[in-house]
């Protein structure tokens, strides 16, 4: 691939404060410590230092962090689903998942004109497959566009987009695929909705059906990423390596899209 005609798009949300991106007790805090508020750190350091000795009379910026491995765009491992997949063997974590599932041919699915809620069905996995005219091949990494991207740090962010269904998901992994992604705040419907129907009809197998499908076939699954409006239905390219946290539900991922103009 020539590096010229290389175009990158970027797929990752910022992990910030903002209020809307999480339910509050999953709400990530950034604290940002500047070049001044850095000075203690580094004078401990260095006894003898003085601030003024150094250009500007600045240290050094950090942040503290106290945030999920599910805060921002991160990438679900099959740990976070249930304790066994593949047929009842050990679910890996985050640091297993293999890395070659992470370099791979993206597919976009449009679903942003399904109402929110909305669970889609393998039917309609295979109706927008046969629409973009693509037929999936093992370890194609599919990523879903709801309308809930656009809407990510807004309020309503968590209540918008589609959910990916039990059967839809598995029709996905039966066919190779190793690794999904989502522009919602979750792979599956929004809670709210779920909770509705669970109220409605008592069915268990409804709560978090997309995840547990991973106990048949482990996959990795992308959640909050970001401008999937701005990618062609295939014909691209998709790096997303999860960072590396021993036997972790999850890790964060700056996914990005690579195609060629």
């Amino acid at each position: 691939m020539n590096p010229s005609k290389r175009r990158l798009v970027d797929l990752s949300v910022s992990l910030d404060n903002n209020p809307y991106t999480d339910p509050p007790p999953l709400l990530p805090k950034v604290e940002y410590i500047d070049h001044q508020q850095g000075w203690p750190e580094m004078a401990a350091m260095f006894p003898g230092l003085r601030k003024e000795d150094l250009p500007g009379s600045e240290a050094w910026a950090a942040e503290r962090l106290q945030i999920t491995t599910h805060s921002g765009t991160h990438m679900d491992a099959p740990w976070h689903y249930a304790s066994t997949t593949d047929g009842g063997e050990p679910a890996f974590g985050i640091d297993e998942l293999p890395l070659e599932w992470c370099l791979q041919p993206g597919v976009k699915l449009d679903f942003r004109a399904l109402p929110d809620g909305y669970v889609v069905t393998a039917k309609e996995v295979e109706a927008e497959l046969e629409r973009i005219g693509h037929v999936l091949r093992p370890l194609d990494i599919v990523l879903v566009n709801t309308r809930a991207g656009q809407l990510f740090g807004q309020p309503g962010y968590l209540d918008a987009g589609v959910g990916v269904g039990r059967e839809a998901t598995l029709y996905l992994l039966e066919r190779g695929v190793r690794v999904v992604g989502t522009d919602a705040w979750s792979w599956d419907a929004p809670f709210k909705f779920t909770r509705e129907r669970f109220a409605q009809h008592s069915d268990p197998s409804i709560i978090w059906e997309g995840h547990k499908a991973g106990r048949e076939i482990g996959y990795g699954q992308m959640e909050k990423l970001a401008n999937l409006e701005q990618l062609p239905p295939h014909g691209f390219m998709v790096s997303c390596f999860p960072y590396k946290i021993r036997h972790a539900s999850a890790g964060f991922v700056r996914a990005v899209a690579i195609f060629e103009e």
